[in-house]
């Protein structure tokens, strides 16, 4: 069983790099989910802000590795190669690299083309300006507080880094590239 972690900037195909392992049979465990169920149990808006704040929370309360270890568990149990989507904090990165048999992934793209991405899929969380886009995207991925989220070092922690700024078909020959080096 391998567990493979996803990493990366906003809008830069994180998503995308968890459907192409889940064709291959990966199980997925998303962060984004975890949390989410979180703020709606205190019925909150769901919005990046409260995705931030209910994910640094719950590091705080917990452990800075408390979301990831949480889905690390249930991938465990579920017995199947899996991917864990959104790690966002360097003690989460530290945490799966304890359990061996652990493989992260960093996607990145061009910021304008990153933006383009987020106003296309139309979530909840990326109703927002070009403006504010960049500002979230600054808050994630650095902070010193080691219960918040720092983008920046757990993708230079990765393994593997990949660029998305091409086409979805690209990305599913280095995804697959990636995958018989890991197979290996």
């Amino acid at each position: 069983m391998i567990i493979i972690g996803i990493t990366g900037t906003l809008g830069a195909g994180k998503g995308t790099i968890v459907e192409i392992l889940k064709e291959k049979g990966f199980a997925h465990f998303s962060a984004r989910d975890f949390i989410i169920e979180r703020i709606k149990e205190e019925h909150l808006e769901i919005n990046r802000d409260s995705l931030t704040t209910i994910g640094n929370l719950l590091r705080q309360e917990h452990s800075p590795s408390y979301i990831i270890e949480s889905l690390y568990n249930k991938a465990k149990a579920s017995e199947k190669n899996s991917v864990i989507e959104s790690i966002r904090n360097p003690m989460e990165v530290e945490f799966l690299r304890q359990k061996g048999d652990f493989v992260l992934i960093a996607v990145d793209a061009h910021m304008e083309k990153r933006y383009k991405r987020i106003v296309k899929r139309q979530s909840l969380t990326d109703n927002v300006s070009f403006e504010t886009f960049k500002q979230n995207e600054e808050r994630e991925m650095q902070s010193k507080d080691k219960n918040s989220q720092n983008l920046r070092v757990c993708i230079e922690k990765a393994d593997f880094l990949v660029d998305n700024s091409g086409t979805i078909e690209e990305l599913k020959d280095k995804i697959e590239d990636i995958w018989q080096k890991i197979k290996k």
